[in-house]
């Protein structure tokens, strides 16, 4: 081995190592926190905490109530609150879910309110805001430290990626003695460990990639959006420039501004609704989101921009490639895309990466004696030495849902 080549692996496991060391108690707790996120739906069905339409007889099943009598039902529950956001789950339009606050800007203190679509009538008042399912949520996607807590975790993904790539440029040295898939369970315990820690990480080497990447996107959803307001409906709002805030007395029927935009997009289906003043619209619209109906394009929304006035539709502006890349990343950072199946196959790739994170701590714990059995040279030996004492020589990955999702 050359000296040049001596320096180059030196430096990639100081890469490696360091950037490791810094984010592993975090990716930790983020696959442990995402591991039942992966199945939120049905722990929340076993948890009693799920929202179910009652079933009706064939003549009522298909009727739907005007979504303005929804909103009459939810506010007279909670007439000191607005409403801020209307919503259906994507494979049901059997419940409505109102969400209501204080004011209209971005908080925590919300109340949830789910109405029969068919009948109009209550069914519950579900706790999003509590309960293990909302701590796990919270532990993963912002630490309970809001957007501070997002950002951070954000760059922890970084230094995850970056661990992911040295593991990768370190592994063809380190094996080039072995072959693909040995684990010396002859040898001592810790050379047991690295070469089992080495051989997951490989293995989960384009998981750990993809979500890693998509968990550090997540992160940055608060402020794309924002960028997305400032850079493209600061365009469309122009007209409006100067106007106050549409009072909620002034507001026309919610219901006729649904139709307007269902009726410009054939085929799509609602996702949400967003009113005026809230995060995802304007001051002057409500805006409402439409998606698809295949398993992409379910996951990308189409913003329809309805005055709330006059219950006309302003602009239909297609996302941009950012918004685009964050609503993509979201579905596929928990395997939403395959149903069953792939929420399995990222559960046991998640639980590889438990692995994977902790052989790297106990290698890091057990770093005094450097695993150099496997070579011959001087120079291999050092290599493997210094392998030993990184704490994940393949790649490790982590879950991270930043969406917030809407």
């Amino acid at each position: 081995m050359t000296a040049m080549n001596t320096r180059r692996i030196k430096t990639w496991t100081w890469v490696h190592k360091w950037s490791s060391l810094v984010c592993t108690v975090f990716m930790l707790l983020l696959c442990l926190t995402g591991l039942p996120l992966i199945f939120h739906h049905e722990i929340g069905h076993l948890l009693g905490t799920e929202v179910e339409a009652p079933e009706l007889p064939a003549d009522r099943a298909k009727q739907r109530v005007s979504l303005d009598d929804v909103l009459t039902t939810a506010k007279s529950l909670h007439p000191d609150r607005v409403v801020q956001f209307v919503s259906q789950e994507e494979d049901s339009d059997k419940i409505w879910f109102v969400t209501m606050t204080p004011t209209p800007a971005p908080t925590d203190d919300f109340k949830s309110v789910a109405i029969d679509a068919r009948t109009g009538q209550l069914l519950a008042q579900p706790k999003f805001d509590e309960g293990f399912m909302y701590v796990m949520f919270k532990l993963h996607v912002d630490l309970f430290a809001g957007l501070a807590g997002k950002l951070f975790l954000g760059f922890m993904g970084l230094l995850l990626l970056v661990a992911i790539v040295s593991g990768v440029v370190l592994y063809s040295p380190f094996m080039r003695k072995l072959e693909f898939g040995t684990v010396r369970r002859e040898r001592r315990p810790r050379l047991k460990w690295l070469d089992l820690h080495n051989l997951l990480g490989v293995v989960t080497l384009v998981w750990a990639f993809t979500v890693g990447a998509t968990g550090m996107i997540n992160t940055w959803a608060d402020l794309i959006i924002k960028y997305w307001q400032y850079d493209q409906l600061s365009h469309l709002l122009a007209p409006y420039q100067g106007q106050p805030l549409v009072p909620v007395a002034e507001r026309g029927s919610v219901q006729r501004s649904l139709e307007v935009a269902v009726q410009s997009a054939p085929g799509n289906k609602l996702s949400f609704i967003a009113f005026p003043g809230t995060a995802f619209s304007s001051p002057h619209h409500t805006t409402v989101f439409l998606r698809g109906n295949t398993p992409i394009t379910s996951k990308l929304l189409q913003p329809v921009l309805v005055d709330a006035k006059t219950t006309e539709i302003t602009a239909s502006p297609h996302l941009p490639w950012y918004l685009t890349a964050l609503l993509v990343s979201q579905p596929l950072h928990f395997g939403d895309y395959g149903g069953m199946p792939m929420q399995i196959i990222w559960a046991l790739l998640d639980i590889a990466t438990i692995i994977v994170l902790g052989s790297g701590l106990y290698l890091w714990l057990k770093r005094g004696n450097p695993v150099h059995e496997h070579s011959k040279s001087k120079d291999e030996a050092r290599t493997a030495g210094a392998q030993g004492d990184a704490l994940t020589p393949t790649p490790q990955p982590a879950a991270a849902k930043a969406l917030t999702s809407t």
